[in-house]
């Protein structure tokens, strides 16, 4: 059973607020914080919104959100890190600075211009879209996308990388799905990365993630 471990819900709420991105594709997420199973509904009303925090505070954004109840989602791999002069595998952000949140457009702009405790934290503005005041929108990302970017994440895997699209030399345009192994779910594009094959995640307007090294027999097209 694929489970979200990086998916975060408030400890011990009787009804937390989450989302199941893909029926029976995601069955359960196991909270961070209590380790408990929290399923996931889907609620019209909201939407993955992406925020920039300033100085790498995006846990500590995500701490005050889901203690508000909102269902948040920090991409991570884990890094072997010197901790107090001994070598120890930490998890490390994966894409810095930015923090995923599955909330209502209101609730959104109270976190980004009402609340104090969050005075370091921005919206990811679309750069590719205006509104009718001629300003770009914050940035939201489409549910298919964001359950292709938390499986292929939530495997906190050393070799996931996010990357230029100059790094990324692909053999096809072919749409693929990943049919085994860690990774097992995850769609994107094969691309030779760092001179290993892997699987490209795109991720709208932000960038690119390549999973570790897929091998050809754990990979179907589309």
């Amino acid at each position: 059973m694929n489970t979200l471990s990086n998916v975060k819900t408030r400890g011990g709420e009787a009804n937390p607020s989450c989302v199941r991105l893909t029926p029976d594709t995601i069955p359960e997420a196991n909270s961070s914080e209590t380790g408990v199973s929290v399923e996931y509904v889907l609620d019209p009303q909201k939407k993955w919104y992406v925020f920039r925090a300033s100085y790498g505070r995006e846990d500590r954004a995500a701490k005050y959100m889901i203690m508000d109840g909102t269902l948040t989602y920090i991409a991570k791999r884990s890094a072997m890190k010197f901790v107090h002069g001994k070598r120890k595998h930490v998890l490390e952000n994966l894409i810095p600075n930015l923090l995923f949140a599955y909330t209502t457009e209101q609730k959104a702009e109270e976190y980004v211009k009402y609340t104090p405790e969050l005075s370091f934290l921005t919206y990811y503005y679309n750069h590719f879209e205006v509104d009718e005041l001629q300003k770009n929108p914050p940035l939201t990302i489409p549910l298919n996308e964001m359950d292709n970017f938390i499986r292929a994440t939530s495997t906190h895997s050393e070799h996931l990388r996010f990357v230029e699209p100059s790094m990324c030399h692909y053999k096809s345009g072919d749409q693929v799905k990943v049919v085994d192994g860690a990774f097992k779910g995850v769609e994107g594009k094969v691309a030779r990365v760092a001179g290993q094959q892997r699987v490209i995640v795109t991720l709208s307007k932000i960038g690119l993630i390549s999973t570790a090294y897929i091998p050809t027999a754990f990979i179907e097209k589309i």
